[in-house]
């Protein structure tokens, strides 16, 4: 953008950002989980996971049921990965970048969780078996080694809206998946034959 001033160093930065961070915003993080931390994630069933690879970032939603990521230990989560559109950009970036970074959200409940650290994958017979749902395993399971953990106020829920449902969007005003498919690919792919099969398709293909 030409003509927008920009802020190009640290002191430039935090000078707009005083008074600087108070202990109820410092002593929330911690390099470990504690018996709070653990039962948020315990009923989280949304978790947003970050990557980096060679590409760039990236940015990947995971939904499951409550608890779907699984506490080890206090240093240790475990994340099955379950079925999807097989372009495993995430765990492609894991693989060559082991830095990840989640943020779990629970439905109702305006305070997140982030949770930084390493992840590597697993393709371990035993561990992959315990995350059996309908009969199916997932693929992988991604192993996260917990470096830093805190709570993040509710402001921006609050903010969005995210649970009211007063403000929740009617989904017929919205693009459809297949209707964007239909305009991304000069209508090679059918957007209303596409729309229709979905919930067909997720049924079979959710585990």
């Amino acid at each position: 953008m030409h003509g927008v001033r920009r802020i190009e160093s640290l002191v430039e930065l935090e000078a707009l950002y005083t008074p600087a961070p108070n202990l109820a915003s410092t002593a929330k993080e911690v390099p470990a989980l504690i018996p709070a931390y653990r039962r948020l994630i315990e009923a989280s069933p949304f978790a947003v996971l970050a990557t980096g690879g060679p590409e760039g970032l990236d940015c990947s939603p995971r939904g499951d049921q409550p608890g779907f990521v699984r506490v080890h230990d206090a240093r240790t989560l475990l994340m099955p990965d379950r079925r999807g559109n097989n372009r495993i950009d995430s765990l492609r970036n894991v693989v060559r970048d082991p830095r990840v970074a989640l943020l779990f959200l629970i439905p109702g409940l305006g305070t997140t969780l982030r949770v930084n650290g390493r992840g590597w994958l697993t393709d371990d017979a035993a561990l992959r078996e315990s995350f059996v749902v309908e009969g199916k395993a997932p693929r992988t399971v991604l192993v996260i080694e917990v470096e830093s953990v805190y709570f993040q106020c509710a402001r921006a829920i609050v903010r969005a809206g995210l649970w009211d449902a007063a403000s929740h969007v009617a989904p017929g005003t919205m693009p459809t998946p297949g209707a964007i498919l239909q305009e991304l690919s000069d209508a090679e792919i059918d957007g209303a034959a596409y729309d229709a099969a979905w919930p067909a398709r997720a049924r079979q293909t959710m585990w």
